[in-house]
């Protein structure tokens, strides 16, 4: 959710919690139907491990990741503290919080810059323009005023969609025609913002692949562009990735961080046929905050990042709880 620097993070309502379980990589869980196949009636050694290894790189865990892992069950292993199929789903799960811990960080909106600018980026079909509409709900939950910009000027429907969030939140909206400059567009809604005393400013960008280096660089003006208004905006440069995507997601993570100071990660789609071990390596390999991950349509299907939620629901399907208890979380 929103929140005032000065504010401690609630627990994200129960029903996120259960429906992240039952719909992250729908289906067979990637690791429990297959991992307890594995395990059924045999000792944890090195050919398990080595089997286990395997998958944790399939579903997009990365070999970095996947090596840490490893390394640490290995250790345990041979201190003979994984004896037994519970015991090392107990472990890996403990080894992917570890990784993903670092980089569970709510999105804190800073009461003392007003409006608070946020720059949403990311690829064509990566899910931006919804993303901003959930967020605005979100804002608007939370009792925060918040202005719409329409910085995608290359689809009309993309201006028309936006303004439809506006409506349903009941945010503010700024677009121009379609075609008009990117720069101009974020320009003006900032002005706007100001002079609304709107808390928060979500701005919509055109998606663009992280290899474009010409609209990459289009990205950095709009940045400048902020900062000719207020020279500490953005405050966020939000990121938005398919999970559908796996290591491409990566390779479009690195290259927005370095191309345009990314300092939020937004995972969406994750209920489709995604393989959620991309959050791993993504959260290994860069560390970048992940705020936000989507489980479907609706902005009840949009949450604050879990680190131990979705450890749990990654390592042990749709019955697991934080810290492996039974009931709901």
């Amino acid at each position: 959710m929103f929140r005032r620097a000065t504010e401690t993070a609630p627990d994200e309502r129960p029903g996120f919690l259960r429906r992240l379980r039952k719909r992250l990589n729908r289906g067979n869980s990637w690791l429990t139907v297959e991992l307890a196949d594995l395990l059924r009636g045999r000792q944890i050694d090195a050919a398990i491990l080595e089997e286990l290894e395997t998958r944790l790189i399939g579903a997009d865990v990365g070999v970095q990741a996947s090596e840490r892992i490893l390394a640490e069950l290995r250790r345990r292993v041979a201190r003979k503290e994984l004896t037994d199929p519970e015991a090392l789903i107990r472990a890996l799960r403990a080894s992917i919080v570890e990784i993903l811990a670092p980089c569970a960080k709510p999105l804190v909106i800073d009461a003392s810059r007003r409006p608070f600018v946020i720059l949403v980026v990311g690829v064509n079909g990566s899910g931006k323009t919804t993303t901003i509409g959930k967020l605005a709900a979100r804002c608007a939950r939370e009792g925060h005023s918040v202005l719409l910009a329409a910085g995608d000027t290359f689809r009309a429907a993309a201006i028309e969609q936006l303004k439809v969030w506006a409506e349903r939140s009941g945010a503010a909206f700024a677009a121009q025609q379609p075609g008009a400059d990117p720069g101009a567009v974020v320009f003006d809604a900032l002005q706007a913002a100001r002079a609304r005393g709107c808390d928060v400013l979500l701005a919509d960008t055109a998606g663009r692949l992280h290899s474009q280096s010409h609209l990459m660089e289009e990205l950095k003006k709009v940045r400048r562009v902020l900062a000719r208004v207020d020279p500490s905006a953005p405050h966020e440069v939000l990121l938005v990735l398919d999970a559908n995507q796996g290591q491409n997601a990566l390779a479009q993570a690195r290259q927005f961080k370095e191309a345009v100071g990314v300092t939020g990660l937004v995972l969406t789609k994750l209920d489709g046929t995604a393989r959620g071990g991309i959050v791993i390596a993504i959260a290994q390999q860069l560390g970048i905050p992940i705020r936000y991950i989507g489980i479907g349509e609706t902005s009840e299907d949009f949450g604050e990042f879990d680190a131990e939620a979705f450890a749990a629901a990654l390592v042990e399907g749709p019955q697991a709880r934080p810290g492996g208890e039974a009931g709901a979380a």
